[in-house]
Formats: structure tokens, C-alpha cells, sequence
């Protein structure tokens, strides 16, 4: 098991000063729950460290993309309708999926390489987006709050790690001195059932095959006797019983028989977790062997292209690639394929160019928004690129990613003082008010900004000052 920031939490939750640097205030204790506008905050927080600190968060905007487009379709249909939902992936073969206080919701890459179906998929995301939907998190989390930051801090590091082990569960639970609190680890029956509840609702308005939820929970049940004690770790924090079982297929027998046909997406981003960074000879022979028939399906041939890519066969990825294009499908994984197979031959030009006539088709894919840009830098148009990263990043302010472009192509530029204050943003972004302040101040010193650019710096630079006082005055309040 790789060595998540969940062991950076854990230590944190030692030390009540260290405690008192990552957690930010969560109100009156007297609550019984945490407000919404803490466990946003919460949310947010949490999502900073593993965003920025946890190498196993799956940097990969078209995976991420996929998830949220599938989360959204759920969220949409949903009491959560509004709400600031956010799907990423971790990169993790283990069984398993969690939600986050604020609507952030883990998908580990083992248990889309597992799902048999989309539906399936979409009934494991639909079942955490019912535990946001109904605040479970808040409410068991909230109810510790008399028990003091310590212990609250505690609690939530352990209900973090043990979405991915058992052990580290339990020294967090101990390193609070609140072994007792152990069973709030999971679940309870009352809402598990009530997520299962709501989720197989919100399936069916979404529109896939509810058969998937109750399919996927029956097959996770019948194969964790081949775990014995090591359970899947789904399974440890949402306990599965035969009771919820049948109460699901109770429920899915009164509902309409609906088949579903999994996405292209779906498909295609199976194939490329099976690829992963490098492909083995195992992976390539299988893709090659499931291309080796008369009309191959379009994600064995994806995935031919992209386990050849991996591998620096450029040759056979060309003749791949055509015979990708062949089949006509339609893809924005497909046009960033087609992209990475251009850099990869020298051609950002040429990248830019496929980028940028996919977005037209694929307005919504940030992938391909990033790819052009970064093939645009490659190409030395850092102007080119500077005039898209500016439109963007007043279109999406909070993307850290379009702020890291910008201030390159502003690098490139010469552009000190727009670049200092682009890098500001990225730290702004990180919750590292003290270094976007140190970023906005060599802005002010760089001297090749107008009056106008300059007055900006000043204003950012005093509003980012009040956040960061705001945020040593929290620390020293919970010291």
C-alpha cells in the first residue's frame, strides 16, 4: 500500500500544534452536527493536503473528467442538486470508494478496473453521493465536536485512513486517546441502508440499470470470504450484510427492467488504467490479441494505441491510430490520443491543432484545454497560449492547473511581474497564503508592470495578507 498523506494526517493528529496548522475552525461546538459552511471548509482543507500532498491522487484530467461527468449526472438527479460536488481518482487497485465532508468523493482506480458495467460504477458513486446528500459524514463527525479539536481531529484523520487500512485506522483512533470512538469508523445500518436507499433512487432518474448496485454489493460479498481477514477495504467502512442485500434486491424487483449500454468513455478509460505509465508485454499482447479479429472494439484498439505509445513503438501507434480513426468513434480520450501520439513524434503544432479542434467538439474537457496549451508552450507560442490561459483562467479562477500555465507562457514572455502574481494564484489555490504573499511582493519588486498592473498586485497582495492573518489567528486560537 503506497504511503498516502494519510500517515501525514496521522502524525498531525498527534501533536495538537500541528493539529492546529491543518484544520481550520469548525464553529460552535455545541452543535450537534457540523454546520454545512464547516464542513465545507473541512472539505476543502482536507482536499488542499491530498490534492497537493498525497502522491496517490491520480493527476489525470481525462480520468478525472470521466468521474465527474458520471458524478454529475448522478448529483443532478439528486437532493445534492447544487450542491459543490467533486470526483477525483486515486491511484489504488484496492476495492474502493469514500466520500469526503463538502461533497468530495475518491473513486480508487481498482474498483473501476473491477466494475463489470458502468452501472455498477455509477451504483457505488450513487451510494456516496447519498452519504454527502444526507450529511452522514457531518452527522457522525459533528457529534464528537464536545470532545474537543483533538479528538474531533483524530476521528476524522482516522475515518480517512481507514479507507485504505485497518492498521493506520486504529493508531489514529489511538493517538487521540479515543480507541472507544472506533465503531464511528463505519457506517451505521441506519445509513448505509438509507444511502442505499436514495441511491438506487437516484440510479434510476439518472438513468442506468439499477440491477448494477445490488450486483455489484452481492459480488463484493460472496468474493471477501477469499480476503478473510483482510476485507476489501469498501467493506470495512460500509459494513455489507445479507439483510442489505436483500433489501436492495427487494427493491430492484419492483422497479423496471431497464439494459443500459456502458459508455464509450467508460470503456476507454477502463483501457487506459489497464495500460497505466508504462505498459507490460502482458498488456500490449492482450490489447494486440483482442485487436486480432475482424471488427475489434474500439477500446481494445484505444488501448493498442496508447499500451504501443507507453512503450515508444511509435511506428506501430501510427498504424494503430489509423486504424482507430477508421472505426469513426468519437471520443475526447480519442482526440487526446491522437495529440499525445503528435508530441510524442515531435509536432506540438500539430497537437495544438487536434486539441483545438477537439475542444470544439468537447467545450467541457479539460484535458484538452490543458493539452493545447501545453503544446502551444511546446511550440514556442507562448503569446498563443497566453491570450487562451488568460480567457481561462478568468472563465475559471479556481483552476491551479491554468495558473501554472499561464505563468509559464508568461515566464517564456518575460513577463516577471504577471508571472509572480499568476504563481500567486497556484498558492492561493494550496491554501499557502505566506508564500502567494511572498509571490505577490516579488511582483511588486519586478518593475515591468504598469500602473494599473501594479495596483492590482497591491490590492491582491492585501487581500491575501488578511487570509493569511485570518489563518495564523485560527492556529493560535486552537493552541
Amino acid at each position: 500500500m503506497k504511503n498516502r498523506l494519510l500517515a501525514a494526517l496521522l502524525c498531525a493528529s498527534i501533536s495538537a500544534n500541528s493539529l492546529a496548522q491543518t484544520l481550520p475552525d469548525l464553529g460552535d461546538s455545541a452543535s450537534v452536527d457540523l454546520s454545512p459552511l464547516a464542513e465545507q471548509r473541512l472539505g476543502a482543507q482536507i482536499m488542499r493536503e491530498i490534492r497537493w500532498r498525497d502522491p496517490a491522487y491520480l493527476r489525470d484530467l481525462e480520468i478525472e473528467d470521466y468521474l465527474n461527468a458520471l458524478g454529475g449526472r448522478l448529483v443532478a438527479v439528486s437532493d445534492g442538486a447544487g450542491l459543490p460536488f467533486s470526483f477525483f481518482a486515486v491511484d489504488d487497485r484496492s476495492l474502493n470508494a469514500f466520500a469526503m465532508p463538502g461533497g468530495n468523493i475518491g473513486v480508487h482506480t481498482g474498483l473501476i478496473l473491477a466494475a463489470q458495467s458502468e452501472s455498477e460504477l455509477a451504483g457505488v458513486m450513487a451510494h456516496e453521493v447519498a452519504h454527502v446528500t444526507q450529511r452522514h459524514i457531518a452527522r457522525m463527525v459533528g457529534r464528537q465536536s464536545e470532545t474537543g479539536l483533538l479528538m474531533l481531529a483524530s476521528l476524522l484523520v482516522a475515518v480517512l485512513a481507514a479507507k485504505s487500512s485497518p492498521q493506520m485506522s486504529q493508531a489514529a483512533v489511538m493517538g487521540g486517546q479515543a480507541a472507544g470512538m472506533s465503531s464511528q469508523l463505519a457506517y451505521s445500518r441506519s445509513f448505509e441502508n438509507e444511502a442505499d436507499r436514495i441511491g438506487l433512487q437516484n440510479l434510476t432518474a439518472a438513468g442506468f440499470d439499477v440491477r448494477g448496485m445490488s450486483s455489484f454489493f452481492e459480488r463484493l460479498q460472496k468474493n471477501s470470504r477469499l480476503y478473510e481477514n483482510n476485507a476489501p477495504a469498501y467493506l470495512r467502512t460500509h459494513p455489507l450484510t445479507g439483510e442489505r442485500i436483500s433489501e436492495m434486491e427487494s427493491r430492484v424487483m419492483q422497479l423496471p427492467y431497464r439494459q443500459v449500454p456502458d459508455s464509450l468513455d467508460f470503456q476507454l478509460v477502463r483501457a487506459k488504467l489497464k495500460v497505466g505509465v508504462v505498459a507490460s508485454r502482458e498488456v500490449v499482447e492482450a490489447f494486440e490479441r483482442a485487436t486480432a479479429v475482424a471488427a475489434p472494439p474500439v477500446p481494445a484498439q484505444y488501448g493498442l494505441v496508447r499500451a504501443y505509445l507507453s512503450t515508444r513503438r511509435l511506428d506501430e501507434a501510427d498504424r494503430a491510430m489509423v486504424a482507430l480513426r477508421q472505426s469513426h468513434a468519437v471520443s475526447p480520450l480519442i482526440a487526446g490520443l491522437e495529440a499525445e501520439l503528435r508530441l510524442a513524434h515531435g509536432d506540438p503544432l500539430g497537437a495544438a491543432k487536434i486539441f483545438r479542434e477537439a475542444r470544439g467538439r468537447f467545450p467541457q474537457s479539460r484535458r484538452l484545454l490543458h493539452g493545447e496549451l501545453e503544446a502551444l508552450l511546446d511550440a514556442r507560442r507562448p503569446a498563443e497560449a497566453l491570450a487562451l490561459a488568460k480567457a481561462e483562467t478568468l472563465a475559471t479562477p479556481g483552476s491551479a492547473g491554468l495558473w501554472e500555465l499561464r505563468a509559464r507562457a508568461e515566464a517564456a514572455l518575460g513577463k516577471r511581474l504577471a508571472q509572480h502574481r499568476s504563481l500567486a494564484e497556484v498558492y492561493v489555490i494550496q491554501g499557502n497564503y505566506a508564500e502567494s504573499a511572498n509571490q505577490l511582493t516579488l511582483a511588486r519588486a519586478a518593475g515591468d508592470g504598469d500602473f494599473f498592473e501594479q495596483s492590482a498586485v497591491d490590492s491582491r497582495l492585501r487581500e491575501v495578507r488578511v487570509l493569511l492573518e485570518e489563518q495564523l489567528r485560527e492556529s493560535r486560537q486552537q493552541r
